[in-house]
């Protein structure tokens, strides 16, 4: 990857991922698999762009970029052995800096689904100091969503696969088509830790989910930060009022987080 490339994907990144890290291949003597200054971006989720070598050492080295996501350093550099600590058959020695790119874009709230509920949610927070996200397989779905500078649209195929791209602070609503397509996207979501993460559904639809995300391996602890049904218990079943209990829960979740 060139350096115009890769300041493209740096972009690309900073409003796909919001965190993330940048790889660089700062030295090496004897056989390497790639070029000094080769970089590579890897998001908390995983790999996101760009190559330092492939293989068992790109292996390794997306694996440690994923773990300084905890680390209270902002960068680390490490050298590796090929042969001694990766295994691999060619004999050379690399050094890689691991830099840390976290973002304050402020709040941040992804929509998985732009039905109905999602249209007047997005009217509602379009209104706050946030930045929303809205991820949806269905174009015209999309479209239908109010014009706003804080507004982001995906068109997806499969929207549980967007989740590794979001950053670690986001507030997650999920409120597709239905339990099958809910079901994927809160699969993935709940083992991140996510500050917030709800689905839209009844109580009886809350108990089918746990036990389906039981079934698939989920953990209690993880269930219980799932908020479904979503929203405050106030207002009807129409839209606009569903979207207002939801803005709410919102609200009070994070003024509850910053308060810690």
């Amino acid at each position: 990857m060139n350096y115009e490339d890769f300041l493209t994907d740096f972009q690309k990144a900073k409003v796909e991922l919001g965190d993330f890290a940048v790889v660089t291949l700062t030295h090496f003597q004897g056989s390497a698999p790639q070029i000094l200054g080769a970089r590579m971006i890897v998001g908390p989720g995983g790999y996101f762009s760009g190559t330092v070598g492939g293989g068992k050492l790109e292996k390794r080295a997306i694996e440690t970029a994923i773990s300084i996501f905890d680390s209270e350093e902002n960068s680390i550099s490490i050298t590796w052995n090929l042969q001694t600590d990766l295994g691999m058959s060619c004999g050379g020695v690399v050094s890689l800096l691991f830099e840390k790119q976290l973002q304050s874009n402020g709040w941040e709230i992804a929509i998985f689904g732009a039905g109905h509920v999602a249209q007047e949610l997005v009217r509602v927070l379009s209104r706050l100091s946030c930045q929303i996200t809205v991820i949806d397989p269905r174009k015209e779905w999309l479209e239908k969503l109010p014009a706003s500078r804080s507004l982001k649209t995906v068109l997806h195929p499969s929207p549980e696969d967007y989740v590794s791209r979001i950053s670690n602070q986001t507030f997650v609503v999920v409120s597709t088509m239905g339990h099958a397509t809910d079901l994927p996207i809160l699969q993935k979501a709940l083992p991140r830790g996510f500050p917030f993460v709800g689905a839209i559904g009844s109580a009886v639809k809350a108990e089918k989910l746990k036990k389906n995300l039981l079934d698939l391996g989920a953990v209690i602890a993880d269930l219980k930060a799932l908020h479904c049904p979503i929203g405050e218990p106030i207002g009807n079943n129409t839209p606009p009022e569903i979207a207002l209990s939801i803005a709410a829960q919102l609200l009070r979740i994070r003024d509850l987080k910053d308060e810690k």
